[in-house]
């Protein structure tokens, strides 16, 4: 490819069906990559990296030797600052951004423009390490210690299927959707950012549980009641429990019954409500209006919470009113 290529990257956004605040931990979760997503288009050979976007008014003018990237603005620049201090290109790029994903919402557009800007900028290597360098990126430009899940599930992505990701071994294993069913993403109204959330200290309690406990993938329900700390108790109870709804999700989503999926996502919402209290009063409204809907066999926040969106399974039927959204393949470029 010459110095002054075009290269145009996409990269999708995901839904996370069920297995939050888990990844971090080394435990289960199964996101979906969507047919939302972010497109960076560019010219290589530049002296820096220069990006417009069809939503921001203020470009991103980074610097190849950028230095810190929480620094950066405006703010969505950062996440460009962050992918260009991971990968050091030899070369910068001018070019623009465009998305469909809506910024807050909890569908994982930080995570897309970072895999869509990685590839642009020439990155080579396989999904997971192009995921890794993407967390490293939102790392730095936000201060978030997010886990791997939203990187990985837009690097990754399988045209029909969702994403059992096991995130100690960092295998991946497709399960595929029922076309009986429809995954449908209902936005609270309350944006969402991570940055200056309870986020970081949610994953720091986990993480203290876990110093006493030793790790919570291997850790049994029996051993979350030993712990004295009642707050440590309760995040950890959601880890432990809530990687084994994501087991039992995926074979019953890959078996076809839907019904009893939809009853563990319920289960899902409650414990990131009562034991990760991430949740807020206009997720909890939403999640209860939709338990009632016909057709809807389940919902639930999805993201790491404090606003968002919900995702509920239901029947092509429903009278839901969301975004259907549908699992798409992963991160290209061409």
């Amino acid at each position: 490819m010459s110095a002054m290529a075009t290269v145009r990257a996409h990269a999708p956004g995901r839904v996370n069906l069920i297995g939050d605040h888990t990844d971090y931990t080394g435990g289960l979760v199964l996101p979906m990559a969507i047919e939302w997503g972010t497109t960076v288009e560019v010219e290589r050979g530049a002296d820096r990296v220069e990006l417009r976007s069809s939503a921001k008014q203020q470009p991103a003018l980074i610097d190849l030797d950028v230095a810190d990237p929480a620094a950066v603005e405006p703010a969505w620049a950062r996440y460009v600052a962050g992918v260009v201090a991971v990968l050091r290109p030899r070369t910068g790029a001018t070019g623009t951004v465009q998305t469909t994903l809506p910024v807050g919402a909890g569908l994982s557009s930080s995570a897309s423009l970072e895999v869509a800007v990685a590839l642009a900028l020439g990155f080579e290597g396989t999904e997971l390490e192009l995921a890794l360098a993407c967390q490293e990126a939102e790392h730095l430009a936000s201060g978030v210690p997010c886990g791997i899940m939203d990187q990985l599930a837009s690097a990754a992505g399988v045209e029909g299927s969702a994403l059992l990701i096991d995130c100690t071994s960092l295998v991946v294993t497709p399960v595929p959707v029922p076309d009986a069913v429809e995954v449908v993403v209902v936005d609270s109204g309350v944006s969402r950012t991570l940055a200056g959330s309870a986020y970081a200290e949610r994953r720091a309690e986990c993480e203290a549980a876990a110093q006493l406990l030793g790790p919570l993938r291997e850790a049994s329900l029996a051993d979350v009641e030993s712990l004295e700390d009642h707050v440590l108790r309760r995040r950890a109870r959601h880890v432990v429990s809530e990687n084994g709804r994501v087991l039992g999700f995926a074979e019953l989503l890959a078996a076809g019954d839907v019904a009893a999926a939809g009853a563990l996502m319920a289960a899902s919402h409650a414990s990131l409500r009562d034991d990760m209290e991430v949740s807020t009063p206009a997720l909890d409204r939403l999640v209860g209006e939709l338990s009632t809907t016909p057709g809807v066999y389940g919902a639930r926040l999805t993201g790491a919470g404090f606003g968002g969106c919900v995702v509920a399974l239901a029947d092509p039927s429903s009278p839901v009113r969301g975004w259907r959204l549908h699992p798409s393949g992963g991160a290209t470029v061409g």
